[in-house]
């Protein structure tokens, strides 16, 4: 996946606050269905700019986010890397 740059953990904190839904544990998966304030979930952005060639622009236009929601939904991603990538699998199955 392509790097949006050099953040640091307290960036991505604050990234995190700013743009991804707090109240994560009220979906049925918890971490793994955690969602942008928009209400797009991160697996769905995790698996598609995967399948697009990891291009965060690109994912930002096609889910109407700003770049910043999208380094955010990174971010989270990071730092729940096991959470999303088991969600991702089983949407996959």
């Amino acid at each position: 996946m392509a790097q949006t740059g050099r953040r640091n953990s307290v960036q991505d904190q604050d990234l995190i606050e700013r743009y991804i839904d707090p109240e994560w544990d009220r979906y049925p998966g918890g971490r793994a269905d955690a969602r942008t304030r928009e209400g797009v979930p991160i697996w769905a952005l995790v698996a598609h700019l995967r399948a697009t060639g990891s291009d965060p622009d690109q994912l930002a236009r096609d889910y109407h986010l700003s770049r910043e929601a999208v380094d955010a939904a990174l971010a989270y991603y990071r730092q729940n890397k096991k959470h999303i990538d088991a969600r991702i699998l089983l949407n996959s199955a």
